[in-house]
């Protein structure tokens, strides 16, 4: 009967997803695999950073639930990033091993999978390098989050202690520099009696391999990253994890994924062309097509712009072709992220980007170019000043000297830092903005004047 409703389930999905099983000599499900069109072609474009996560039901069965990670993935919805769902027959290497040959069966983009994310309790890591040799297997900053979230309550601390730790943790979280990482590491080792300690491997926290997987992430961000993956964690604990029967918890995932299939739709292999920008012809089997792209920018900085301006460009584009995606886009700004800061991109002619290089020069900039590479797009004419097109006479010492303005250099600075203040004062506590508005009132103070004359 549940083979039944689960083929009944299929056979109403329009895309013709995969299904595997096997069932035992006692005509239950022993082993699962599934992946629908949708879920593998995500795969197929954001192949990168694998995220593995377990769901145990009452029986012992385990969920293994696939999703697509890191900077280029921005997809919205509660599975929209799970790519694959298993159900090994037994969580030994040969049962795992199985389960990763059929995913690798369907899924030739695996060869490219660098990084794989699991949690502290995953222990067939032999098997796992053993399968994808190229990958590095490193603890997800989110398991290794409720790992001590659960150790906290665990231990039975005090509780204005226990609230202490976990709003450290919380904070720590979507700031994981290795100074914060490394005060909450000398908070534990002061709050955590010594013979409890070692229950918590905080020596995780100091281990900067593993939070350089998720340090590129700005507070909103990892607030938001952690946020969906709770949310996901514990959509899956109660589809699967709550019912003894497989193939219950099976149907009622797979019918969770068809009622959410809108999700599918906020996703997009390609942005579609603006004005009379032509496109290139993607789909995600071609894998050379951002080489194609990059190939067809340059030529068209060598052709618009002067030899210098198109030197300066290009060195910018190195810097796209290795770290920059489009993280976010709307109908009139775009958000560009290089692993370190995000700026604002105005993609509507005369084009414009709040980092220095484009404010100093006016030459397209790398969140330029990346916004131009996203899009399938070359560079346009009237996408610079008229001074730096082609047949315009000018050395790269012109450019360097004319645009060079200490004021603007000034002013770019405390603009930063400025936007970078008011992002921590919105995400920080009500006893934190407290202090940390009294002393930004007594340097104000100091520096322009009493309160009375300057208003913060």
């Amino acid at each position: 009967m549940a083979l039944t409703m689960l083929n009944e389930l299929l056979i109403e999905d329009p895309n013709a997803p995969m299904l595997l099983y096997q069932v035992s000599k006692t005509a239950q499900l022993d082993t699962v695999n599934y992946q629908s069109c949708f879920m593998q072609g995500v795969f197929a474009h954001f192949p990168e950073i694998l995220f593995i996560h377990r769901t145990y039901n009452p029986v012992g069965k385990v969920l293994y639930t696939f999703l697509v990670d890191g900077p280029r993935v921005q997809l919205e919805g509660h599975l929209a990033r799970a790519v694959y769902f298993a159900i090994p027959a037994k969580e030994d290497a040969e049962g795992l091993a199985q389960m990763f040959q059929v995913f690798k069966k369907f899924n030739p983009a695996w060869e490219r999978v660098c990084t794989i994310l699991v949690d502290p309790h995953f222990l067939p890591l032999p098997t796992l390098a053993m399968e994808f040799p190229a990958a590095e297997v490193l603890l997800s900053a989110f398991h290794i989050c409720k790992f001590l979230q659960g150790k906290f309550y665990q231990l039975s601390l005090e509780q204005p202690v226990e609230r202490v730790l976990l709003t450290s943790l919380q904070s720590t979280m979507c700031s994981a520099t290795a100074g914060n990482l490394r005060k909450l590491y000398t908070l534990l080792s002061s709050c955590i009696p010594p013979a409890q300690l070692p229950e918590l491997h905080s020596h995780w926290l100091l281990n900067d391999r593993i939070w350089l997987a998720h340090r590129w992430r700005s507070r909103a961000e990892s607030s938001r990253y952690f946020q969906g993956l709770e949310v996901t964690t514990r959509v899956l604990s109660q589809l699967f994890g709550t019912t003894p029967c497989v193939e219950q918890g099976m149907a009622s995932l797979l019918r969770y994924m068809q009622q959410n299939a809108g999700d599918e739709a906020s996703f997009s292999l390609g942005l579609s062309p603006q004005n009379s920008h032509a496109p290139l012809d993607v789909s995600p089997e071609s894998p050379k097509v951002e080489q194609l792209v990059e190939a067809r920018i340059q030529r068209s900085l060598n052709a618009i712009c002067t030899g210098p301006a198109a030197q300066l460009c290009l060195g910018e584009l190195a810097v796209v072709q290795k770290s920059v995606h489009l993280i976010g886009s709307g109908s009139e700004k775009v958000n560009i992220q290089i692993l370190e800061d995000t700026h604002r991109v105005q993609p509507q002619p005369p084009t414009s980007c709040s980092c220095y290089f484009h404010q100093a020069f006016r030459l397209p900039c790398r969140h330029v170019l990346a916004m131009l590479s996203a899009r399938h797009q070359v560079l346009q004419p009237d996408m610079l000043p008229a001074r730096w097109t082609a047949g315009c006479a000018a050395g790269l010492d012109n450019i360097l000297g004319s645009k060079w303005s200490e004021t603007l250099d000034k002013h770019l600075a405390v603009a930063l830092l400025t936007e970078e203040v008011g992002q921590l004062l919105q995400h920080c506590s009500q006893e934190e903005f407290e202090r940390r508005y009294n002393t930004l009132r007594e340097l104000a103070d100091s520096w322009i004047g009493p309160y009375e004359q300057v208003q913060l």
